[in-house]
């Protein structure tokens, strides 16, 4: 009895450790990362990692699934349709995962050099300063740099002149200020100071109303005619803050100098575009992906004249990729670089991947990535899969990329 007793321990003992085994097994861990949902376009491979006992099956002829070696089991959605992937463990299913399948958008790839010139929404307060005679009336009614000076008794302040039009106009009358900070809604009032300098009224502010730089287009789509660029926000230099927009022009630009980049000191590409004003587009927003409007004239590409399909975020992958950058006036060229990681998100951020230059004749021109060459397209397994936006301060050679369903979203809400 005892003897029956002790093998019963042991047994339950064994199957225990199996059970805590098999849970931290690599191919279990695998399994408990793979998503809950996945999206994809029509036609796209879309790799799993799923590895023996283990198994991948589609629920139904919508999915086709595709062994292929090292285990990994490719999925090819064949029209928009939402379908179910099942994961099994010695046949018995352990986890389901759906397949949201969409319909193939194909865009023109940018990767022209373009400038970009914006006038805010308000007027940006950049500073406070102190009058002659007198503390800074902006100061003592509370607003700081980074406020959005919207309007002055009721009437919008629509440039930095007209502010201290409508601030002269007043005299020494208080004024009601309505501006916006973090882009909550707040008015103050405040009494404006004569400037024993020149005898104006002022309120000690610095501000500024508008804004203009070189970047890189990142797609056109001819269905819709909008456009997306620079894969980042334009912000403001010294307050760090998303420019508000009122209106902007996107133009063609020349690439006139290159100072290359070095660890510690980005590069940067030097245009110029407001000479000649050839407008090729107007900008409707500027979010943290980017610059979005809709476009004057077709914006081709001439390395691809039939434009390229999108890439989902979950068909992005670590290894060999492409981006489109201008860097002289001989237009766009393709530069090779390596995507070395990939971010997993479900919900719109940046830093979406990380990549390496090793394109020697980009390396040799500019050191990696530099300021202007932001929007630069990425291209992946022949599709669009994101832009470049930053570059990292202390190795020119790398950077980050946003992916292409984040921008698409901003370009779609215009």
């Amino acid at each position: 009895m005892n003897g029956v007793k002790r093998m019963k321990k042991w047994i339950g003992v064994l199957l225990s450790a199996l059970i805590i085994a098999g849970n931290y097994a690599p191919q279990t861990q695998a399994v408990a990362a793979l998503p809950d949902a996945v999206q994809v376009r029509a036609g796209e491979l879309c790799q799993l990692s799923v590895e023996w006992p283990y198994s991948l099956a589609a629920a139904d002829e919508t999915m086709q699934v595709l062994s292929s070696s090292d285990a990994v089991l490719g999925v090819i959605g064949e029209r928009r349709n939402t379908s179910e992937l099942t994961v099994s463990l010695f046949g018995l299913p352990v986890k389901k995962i759906e397949m949201h399948v969409q319909e193939e958008r194909v865009l023109y790839p940018g990767g022209e050099n373009i400038g970009a010139a914006m006038n805010t929404q308000g007027v940006l307060v950049v500073g406070i300063s102190g009058l002659t005679d007198a503390d800074s009336p902006a100061r003592a009614a509370g607003l700081r740099a980074g406020d959005v000076i919207l309007e002055i008794d009721g009437q919008t302040a629509q440039s930095a002149a007209h502010l201290s039009e409508l601030v002269s106009r007043g005299g020494e009358s208080p004024l009601n200020v309505r501006f916006t900070r973090n882009g909550v809604a707040k008015e103050t009032s405040l009494t404006p100071a004569k400037d024993a300098l020149d005898g104006r009224y002022r309120l000690g502010l610095w501000v500024r109303d508008s804004t203009a730089g070189v970047g890189t287009l990142s797609f056109y789509d001819p269905q819709t005619k909008s456009y997306g660029a620079l894969g980042h926000a334009v912000t403001d230099l010294d307050t760090e803050i998303i420019l508000p927009i009122r209106e902007g022009t996107i133009l063609r630009s020349n690439v006139v100098g290159i100072r290359k980049g070095e660890r510690g000191n980005p590069g940067e590409l030097q245009g110029t575009f407001l000479r000649d004003r050839a407008e090729i587009g107007d900008i409707r927003s500027n979010t943290e992906f980017g610059i979005f409007g809709k476009a004057s004239e077709p914006l081709t590409n001439p390395l691809y004249p039939d434009g390229l399909p999108v890439g989902s975020r979950t068909t992005v992958h670590t290894g060999p990729a492409k981006i489109l950058t201008t860097l002289d006036d001989t237009g766009i060229h393709e530069y090779d670089v390596e995507i070395t990681r990939v971010a997993q998100q479900e919900n719109a951020s940046q830093k979406s991947m990380t990549l390496r230059v090793t394109d020697p004749v980009l390396l040799e021109k500019t050191g990696g990535i530099v300021q202007g060459m932001s929007g630069s397209p990425i291209l992946q397994d022949g599709r669009i899969i994101g832009a470049v936006t930053h570059v990292f301060v202390n190795n020119p050679t790398q950077g980050y990329g946003v992916f292409i369903d984040w921008m698409l979203e901003q370009a779609d809400a215009v």
